[in-house]
Protein backbone atom coordinates (compact mmCIF):
# COMPACT_ATOMS: atom_id res chain seq x y z
CA UNK A 1 0.00 0.00 0.00
CA UNK A 2 1.10 3.41 -0.73
CA UNK A 3 2.66 5.43 2.12
CA UNK A 4 -0.13 8.32 0.99
CA UNK A 5 -3.14 6.88 2.02
CA UNK A 6 -4.89 10.09 3.29
CA UNK A 7 -4.71 11.18 -0.27
CA UNK A 8 -6.04 8.50 -2.10
CA UNK A 9 -9.15 9.25 -3.95
CA UNK A 10 -11.53 6.71 -2.44
CA UNK A 11 -10.80 7.26 1.39
CA UNK A 12 -14.26 7.34 3.18
CA UNK A 13 -16.00 5.32 0.37
CA UNK A 14 -17.48 1.77 1.01
CA UNK A 15 -17.45 -0.39 -1.83
CA UNK A 16 -19.20 -3.71 -1.84
CA UNK A 17 -18.06 -6.06 -4.52
CA UNK A 18 -19.52 -9.63 -5.06
CA UNK A 19 -17.55 -12.36 -5.91
CA UNK A 20 -14.46 -11.12 -4.81
CA UNK A 21 -12.89 -14.05 -3.38
CA UNK A 22 -11.20 -14.71 -6.64
CA UNK A 23 -10.31 -13.96 -9.83
CA UNK A 24 -12.02 -10.33 -11.51
CA UNK A 25 -13.94 -9.82 -8.27
CA UNK A 26 -10.43 -9.92 -5.70
CA UNK A 27 -8.50 -8.01 -8.46
CA UNK A 28 -11.27 -5.26 -8.60
CA UNK A 29 -11.20 -5.52 -4.69
CA UNK A 30 -7.63 -5.46 -5.03
CA UNK A 31 -7.37 -2.30 -6.86
CA UNK A 32 -9.80 -0.50 -4.73
CA UNK A 33 -8.53 -1.11 -1.14
CA UNK A 34 -5.09 0.57 -2.96
CA UNK A 35 -6.62 3.47 -3.49
CA UNK A 36 -8.42 3.74 -0.23
CA UNK A 37 -11.65 2.20 -0.29
CA UNK A 38 -13.35 0.49 2.75
CA UNK A 39 -14.12 -3.05 1.16
CA UNK A 40 -17.29 -5.44 1.98
CA UNK A 41 -16.53 -8.05 -0.13
CA UNK A 42 -19.56 -10.91 -0.81
CA UNK A 43 -19.13 -14.62 -2.40
CA UNK A 44 -20.37 -17.99 -1.09
CA UNK A 45 -17.60 -19.98 -0.19
CA UNK A 46 -16.48 -19.35 3.34
CA UNK A 47 -12.96 -20.51 3.68
CA UNK A 48 -12.08 -18.92 -0.09
CA UNK A 49 -13.64 -15.68 0.90
CA UNK A 50 -11.88 -15.36 4.20
CA UNK A 51 -8.25 -16.30 3.17
CA UNK A 52 -8.89 -13.31 -0.23
CA UNK A 53 -9.99 -11.39 2.40
CA UNK A 54 -6.99 -11.68 4.64
CA UNK A 55 -4.68 -11.45 1.79
CA UNK A 56 -6.02 -8.05 1.27
CA UNK A 57 -5.35 -7.43 4.51
CA UNK A 58 -1.74 -8.20 4.54
CA UNK A 59 -1.65 -5.28 1.32
CA UNK A 60 -3.21 -2.57 3.53
CA UNK A 61 -6.22 -2.85 2.68
CA UNK A 62 -9.51 -2.16 4.76
CA UNK A 63 -11.50 -5.33 4.13
CA UNK A 64 -14.55 -7.78 5.85
CA UNK A 65 -16.25 -10.63 4.32
CA UNK A 66 -19.57 -11.22 4.04
CA UNK A 67 -20.60 -14.86 3.32
CA UNK A 68 -23.91 -15.10 1.81
CA UNK A 69 -26.11 -16.73 -1.40
CA UNK A 70 -27.20 -14.42 -3.67
CA UNK A 71 -29.58 -16.47 -4.67
CA UNK A 72 -31.29 -16.22 -1.26
CA UNK A 73 -33.51 -13.13 -1.15
CA UNK A 74 -34.16 -12.73 2.74
CA UNK A 75 -30.15 -13.69 3.15
CA UNK A 76 -28.99 -10.72 1.16
CA UNK A 77 -31.61 -7.91 2.62
CA UNK A 78 -29.75 -9.19 5.96
CA UNK A 79 -26.62 -8.50 5.03
CA UNK A 80 -26.91 -5.72 3.18
CA UNK A 81 -28.50 -4.29 6.73
CA UNK A 82 -26.37 -5.44 8.64
CA UNK A 83 -23.61 -3.61 6.40
CA UNK A 84 -25.24 -0.47 6.32
CA UNK A 85 -25.50 -0.70 9.71
CA UNK A 86 -21.69 -1.10 10.68
CA UNK A 87 -21.04 1.24 7.96
CA UNK A 88 -23.83 3.68 7.58
CA UNK A 89 -23.40 3.61 3.64
CA UNK A 90 -22.18 1.81 0.76
CA UNK A 91 -21.12 4.23 -1.92
CA UNK A 92 -19.99 1.32 -4.92
CA UNK A 93 -21.91 -1.24 -6.13
CA UNK A 94 -20.07 -3.74 -7.75
CA UNK A 95 -21.81 -6.76 -9.21
CA UNK A 96 -19.23 -8.95 -10.37
CA UNK A 97 -20.69 -12.22 -9.15
CA UNK A 98 -21.53 -15.26 -11.45
CA UNK A 99 -21.82 -19.04 -12.46
CA UNK A 100 -21.25 -20.92 -15.82
CA UNK A 101 -23.30 -23.97 -16.35
CA UNK A 102 -22.40 -25.24 -20.15
CA UNK A 103 -24.29 -27.44 -22.40
CA UNK A 104 -25.79 -27.35 -25.63
CA UNK A 105 -29.38 -25.56 -25.17
CA UNK A 106 -31.04 -29.47 -26.81
CA UNK A 107 -28.94 -31.27 -23.86
CA UNK A 108 -29.47 -28.47 -21.34
CA UNK A 109 -30.91 -29.45 -17.60
CA UNK A 110 -33.47 -27.43 -16.03
CA UNK A 111 -31.66 -27.15 -13.09
CA UNK A 112 -28.32 -25.56 -15.28
CA UNK A 113 -30.60 -22.95 -16.74
CA UNK A 114 -32.26 -21.63 -13.80
CA UNK A 115 -28.69 -21.87 -11.38
CA UNK A 116 -27.16 -19.36 -14.15
CA UNK A 117 -29.92 -17.16 -14.46
CA UNK A 118 -30.54 -17.53 -10.41
CA UNK A 119 -27.18 -16.20 -9.27
CA UNK A 120 -26.07 -13.88 -12.48
CA UNK A 121 -29.54 -12.33 -12.79
CA UNK A 122 -31.87 -12.70 -9.37
CA UNK A 123 -28.79 -12.29 -7.29
CA UNK A 124 -28.05 -9.14 -8.82
CA UNK A 125 -31.79 -7.70 -8.58
CA UNK A 126 -31.94 -8.96 -4.89
CA UNK A 127 -28.49 -6.90 -4.04
CA UNK A 128 -28.95 -3.98 -6.31
CA UNK A 129 -32.52 -3.35 -4.74
CA UNK A 130 -31.45 -3.56 -0.84
CA UNK A 131 -28.61 -1.19 -1.09
CA UNK A 132 -30.44 1.42 -3.59
CA UNK A 133 -32.31 2.97 -0.89
CA UNK A 134 -29.36 3.44 1.48
CA UNK A 135 -27.80 5.48 -2.14
CA UNK A 136 -30.80 6.92 -2.92
CA UNK A 137 -31.25 8.61 0.49
CA UNK A 138 -27.62 9.83 -0.17
CA UNK A 139 -28.40 11.42 -3.66
CA UNK A 140 -24.62 9.30 -4.28
CA UNK A 141 -24.05 6.29 -5.91
CA UNK A 142 -22.07 4.05 -8.27
CA UNK A 143 -22.90 1.02 -9.44
CA UNK A 144 -21.19 -1.48 -11.84
CA UNK A 145 -22.61 -4.71 -13.62
CA UNK A 146 -20.35 -7.15 -15.16
CA UNK A 147 -21.73 -8.58 -18.23
CA UNK A 148 -19.77 -10.15 -20.98
CA UNK A 149 -18.43 -10.02 -24.66
CA UNK A 150 -20.91 -13.12 -25.39
CA UNK A 151 -24.14 -10.87 -23.94
CA UNK A 152 -23.23 -9.19 -27.83
CA UNK A 153 -21.57 -11.99 -30.14
CA UNK A 154 -23.13 -15.26 -28.43
CA UNK A 155 -21.12 -18.53 -27.16
CA UNK A 156 -22.76 -21.65 -28.37
CA UNK A 157 -22.78 -24.13 -25.57
CA UNK A 158 -23.42 -20.92 -23.32
CA UNK A 159 -27.30 -20.12 -23.72
CA UNK A 160 -28.22 -19.99 -20.46
CA UNK A 161 -24.63 -17.70 -19.92
CA UNK A 162 -25.30 -15.54 -22.56
CA UNK A 163 -28.91 -14.67 -21.78
CA UNK A 164 -28.21 -13.90 -18.18
CA UNK A 165 -25.34 -11.03 -19.08
CA UNK A 166 -27.24 -10.06 -21.86
CA UNK A 167 -30.44 -9.61 -19.22
CA UNK A 168 -27.24 -7.58 -17.23
CA UNK A 169 -27.09 -4.92 -20.10
CA UNK A 170 -30.97 -3.77 -20.29
CA UNK A 171 -31.15 -3.58 -16.17
CA UNK A 172 -27.65 -1.58 -16.29
CA UNK A 173 -29.62 0.88 -19.21
CA UNK A 174 -33.24 0.58 -17.17
CA UNK A 175 -32.14 1.05 -13.96
CA UNK A 176 -29.89 4.31 -14.91
CA UNK A 177 -32.66 5.95 -16.53
CA UNK A 178 -34.78 5.08 -13.32
CA UNK A 179 -32.42 6.93 -10.63
CA UNK A 180 -30.28 9.45 -12.79
CA UNK A 181 -31.93 11.84 -11.31
CA UNK A 182 -30.61 11.48 -7.92
CA UNK A 183 -27.10 12.06 -8.58
CA UNK A 184 -26.51 7.83 -8.74
CA UNK A 185 -25.06 5.83 -11.97
CA UNK A 186 -25.01 2.78 -13.32
CA UNK A 187 -23.00 1.39 -15.76
CA UNK A 188 -21.90 -1.91 -16.94
CA UNK A 189 -18.41 -3.54 -17.78
CA UNK A 190 -18.44 -6.04 -20.75
CA UNK A 191 -14.84 -8.14 -20.30
CA UNK A 192 -14.01 -10.38 -23.39
CA UNK A 193 -11.26 -13.90 -22.62
CA UNK A 194 -9.64 -12.94 -19.10
CA UNK A 195 -6.96 -15.37 -17.43
CA UNK A 196 -9.51 -16.55 -15.15
CA UNK A 197 -9.62 -20.30 -13.50
CA UNK A 198 -12.92 -20.64 -16.06
CA UNK A 199 -10.62 -20.17 -18.45
CA UNK A 200 -7.68 -22.33 -17.23
CA UNK A 201 -10.24 -24.92 -16.75
CA UNK A 202 -10.53 -25.01 -20.77
CA UNK A 203 -7.65 -26.52 -21.82
CA UNK A 204 -4.66 -25.58 -23.76
CA UNK A 205 -6.18 -25.46 -27.09
CA UNK A 206 -9.28 -23.86 -26.19
CA UNK A 207 -7.39 -20.71 -24.86
CA UNK A 208 -5.36 -20.69 -27.67
CA UNK A 209 -8.19 -20.78 -30.11
CA UNK A 210 -9.87 -18.31 -27.94
CA UNK A 211 -6.66 -16.23 -28.66
CA UNK A 212 -6.56 -16.18 -32.16
CA UNK A 213 -9.69 -14.31 -31.85
CA UNK A 214 -8.55 -11.71 -30.16
CA UNK A 215 -6.97 -8.85 -32.30
CA UNK A 216 -4.55 -7.60 -29.40
CA UNK A 217 -3.10 -11.34 -29.45
CA UNK A 218 -3.80 -12.35 -25.74
CA UNK A 219 -6.58 -12.83 -22.96
CA UNK A 220 -6.96 -10.47 -20.69
CA UNK A 221 -6.09 -9.95 -17.16
CA UNK A 222 -8.56 -9.47 -14.33
CA UNK A 223 -6.72 -6.23 -13.59
CA UNK A 224 -7.67 -4.72 -16.99
CA UNK A 225 -10.94 -5.17 -15.90
CA UNK A 226 -10.64 -3.89 -12.52
CA UNK A 227 -8.97 -0.74 -14.28
CA UNK A 228 -12.02 -0.38 -16.31
CA UNK A 229 -14.55 -0.52 -12.91
CA UNK A 230 -12.30 1.82 -11.00
CA UNK A 231 -12.42 4.42 -14.02
CA UNK A 232 -16.32 3.96 -13.55
CA UNK A 233 -15.96 4.97 -9.60
CA UNK A 234 -14.08 7.96 -10.09
CA UNK A 235 -15.62 11.67 -10.35
CA UNK A 236 -14.28 11.94 -13.62
CA UNK A 237 -16.87 9.46 -15.06
CA UNK A 238 -19.52 10.69 -12.90
CA UNK A 239 -21.32 12.02 -16.55
CA UNK A 240 -21.14 8.48 -17.77
CA UNK A 241 -24.15 6.34 -16.86
CA UNK A 242 -26.35 3.51 -19.15
CA UNK A 243 -23.35 2.65 -20.28
CA UNK A 244 -21.27 -0.87 -21.56
CA UNK A 245 -17.64 -0.60 -21.22
CA UNK A 246 -15.81 -2.90 -23.58
CA UNK A 247 -12.64 -4.99 -22.27
CA UNK A 248 -12.26 -7.30 -24.67
CA UNK A 249 -9.47 -6.49 -26.58
CA UNK A 250 -10.99 -5.85 -29.78
CA UNK A 251 -12.71 -9.28 -29.94
CA UNK A 252 -15.94 -7.46 -31.05
CA UNK A 253 -16.17 -4.60 -33.04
Amino acid sequence: MSDQMSDLELKGRVSLITGASRGIGLAIARRLGRDGATLLCVARDRERLESAVEGLRREGARAEAICVNLTEEAAVRSAVEAALERHGRVDHLINNAGVARDALLVRMKTADWKAVLETNVDGMFYLTRAVLPAMLKARYGRIVNLTSVVAQCGNPGQTNYCASKAAIVGFTHALALEIASRGITVNAVAPGFIETDMTAAAGDKVRQEMQGRIPLGRLGRPEDVAGGVRFLLDEEASYITGTVLNINGGMYL
